[in-house]
């Protein structure tokens, strides 16, 4: 008898052991399912680098067709590459909260299973989706450097469209770790602006003005080139035109060399008034660089442009002065020969090229790389009522102003530069300015004008903007302008002739023109900081063997020891019942 109920509560436990592993089954499978279909997580990092902005989730809400994207990051790489890769897929997954998962993804080595000669082709056809290669420098376990080519691109597929999306941001002045953090920060930027851009019916459209000697050549081409991926745009002649049409999202003024009349500063004036957005780029200061490959010595002097009594009504005032910076440019200098007759070059600080490395937490310049400037003039922000002033860029502690007249000489370059000689720390030098504006010639403007504008022209003389508006103003008109090499022809802007130095100009001029054009601007995701947490190389020597014991053999331990105790008190629990 007691046998029988032996054996029939064993069944009894059988069944119900079967039924819960039938039961915890079911659920993995549903959890797996479920985890399949809606990406979750907890965003514990300080600075919310994993959660999206309001932005990007608006406008993922709007996506009604599929996208998706090649990845061309397969393979073996670096831990900080791999990682960069891997966070590639987790923020398309995270996308696809909010997409109800039309985004999928594929990761691509462009040359997997292709011969040496297959190769050529293959660069030329992803050069032209936009995605370019670049050598990548490999350091082995025993310290042996190699060289791969790598692509680290997404090339983005919408509506019949596609973007290249750069994953790895690149510059010359951080170091790898930094940008390999600041890259993974800019992710949902970077994607989410390239859903955007195919998603939009049209691109908005911008003007380069012209009419006052604004350069518009070679020393233009990535100016206008890049402008143009983005952008419809035009030059528009501010001499010749009646006014400037309100079609324009947005123009330009960069580096005009005579003086504005004031018949030409009212169509500024009123294009503002009727909401239009500026970007200044401004040489206050007149500096024939070109001279200095002929003479030891130029002359910088006030050009007037006569823009002060607006740009001051605007907001800001852009000075007639240089900005002398300890943080600078390296310029390579001819300082001898050598024995066999070759010419010995040296790198010298050039105090009128500085570097400047933003600080601004504003979405414009957040997690940007260093800008290259050339002979920049400071600004002032001034009061004019509700007017909002955000500095973008501004020089380093250890800088100065110099005021023109002032004679530029190469002899500079010979002595060395001190700190105590550099005491007007952190000039100004690119401004947003943004709120309600007031024309400039409200207490000036003849009856007779009026009259004109509002029979003649059919758009009656504004007094002050209806919805508030904005302005970029840079005192430097090189900033946005590339050099030309003699034999192959323009090089990308922020570069420079004889040196691999590369500085994020054309970012900033994007960025810029983003801000000013697209109301729904997903630049606020650019405002997470990027924050570089290094492990202390010391410590690691000193106690890396403790931490891999800690990490690996102490969770061990405690699984094998919650195990153990599982089974004791099991065996003792039906020992008992026995």
């Amino acid at each position: 008898m007691t046998t029988t109920k032996t054996k029939s509560k064993r069944k009894s436990q059988q069944s119900q052991a079967v039924v819960r592993i039938v039961i915890i089954a079911a659920i993995l499978v549903c959890i797996n399912v479920l985890a399949s279909r809606v990406h979750f997580g907890l965003d514990l990092t300080s600075e919310k680098r994993f959660t999206l902005s309001d932005a990007t989730k608006e406008m993922l809400a709007r996506v009604d067709d599929p996208v998706t994207v090649d990845i061309y990051m397969k393979g073996e790489f670096p831990a900080g590459i791999e990682h960069l890769r891997d966070a590639v897929a987790e923020k398309l997954n995270n996308f696809n909260s909010y997409t109800k998962s039309k985004i999928t993804y594929t990761y691509i080595d462009p040359f997997e299973g292709k011969t040496e000669d297959e190769k050529g082709p293959i660069y030329q056809q992803l050069a032209e989706k936009g995605v370019v290669g670049i050598m990548l420098d490999i350091t082995s376990a025993d310290n042996t450097t190699s060289q791969k080519m790598i692509f680290p691109y997404a090339l983005v597929h919408y509506k019949g469209k596609s973007v290249a999306v750069r994953i790895m941001e690149s510059g010359s002045v951080r170091d790898n770790a930094e940008k390999l953090t600041i890259s993974e920060s800019l992710l949902e930027y970077k994607l989410a602006s390239a859903i955007h851009k195919m998603e939009m019916p049209a691109p908005p459209e911008i003007a380069y003005m012209v009419g006052h000697g604004e350069p518009l050549g070679w020393e233009t081409y990535d100016m206008l080139t890049s402008l143009s991926m983005n952008y419809f745009l035009d030059t528009l002649d501010l001499v010749s035109e009646v006014y400037i049409p309100s079609t324009f999202d947005a123009i330009i003024i960069n580096k005009p060399a005579s003086s504005i009349k004031e018949q030409e500063k009212l169509k500024l004036d009123q294009y503002v008034m009727r909401g239009g957005r500026i970007l200044w780029c401004l040489d206050p200061v007149r500096t024939p660089l070109d001279s200095l490959q002929y003479t030891d010595n130029v002359l910088a002097i006030d050009q007037f442009l006569n823009l002060d009594d607006m740009l001051f009504n605007y907001g800001v005032r852009v000075n007639a002065d240089l900005v002398q910076d300890m943080q600078c440019f390296v310029l390579p200098v001819t300082v001898g020969r050598t024995e066999q007759g070759q010419s010995q070059i040296e790198g010298r600080n050039w105090m009128y090229y500085p570097i400047f490395l933003p600080t601004s937490r504003h979405p414009i310049v957040n997690n940007m790389d260093g800008i290259l400037g050339k002979f920049v003039s400071s600004i002032d922000t001034v009061g004019t009522g509700d007017i909002k002033k955000t500095v973008l860029l501004e020089s380093s502690k250890y800088s100065r102003r110099a005021p023109t007249p002032h004679r530029v000489s190469l002899s500079m370059l010979q002595f060395p530069m001190k700190e105590e000689m550099f005491q007007q720390p952190y000039l100004p030098a690119a401004v947003l300015v943004e709120g309600n504006f007031e024309s400039i010639f409200r207490t000036k403007i003849s009856d007779l004008t009026t009259t004109y504008l509002r029979d003649v022209q059919k758009r009656p003389y504004m007094d002050k903007t209806d919805s508030p508006t904005a302005m970029i103003v840079i005192g430097d008109g090189d900033i946005f302008l590339n050099e030309v090499q003699p034999t192959t022809g323009p090089i990308p802007m922020g570069a420079s002739r004889g040196t691999k130095a590369q500085f994020a100009n054309r970012n900033f001029l994007l960025n810029c023109m983003e801000y000013l054009t697209d109301k729904n601007s997903l630049l606020e995701a650019r405002t997470k900081d990027a924050r570089v947490r290094l492990l202390d190389g010391g410590r690691v020597k000193e106690e890396g063997n403790k931490w891999r014991i800690i990490n690996i053999a102490v969770p061990v331990a405690i699984v094998l020891l919650f195990a153990s105790a599982y089974l004791f008190f099991r065996k003792r629990r039906y020992a008992e019942k026995k």
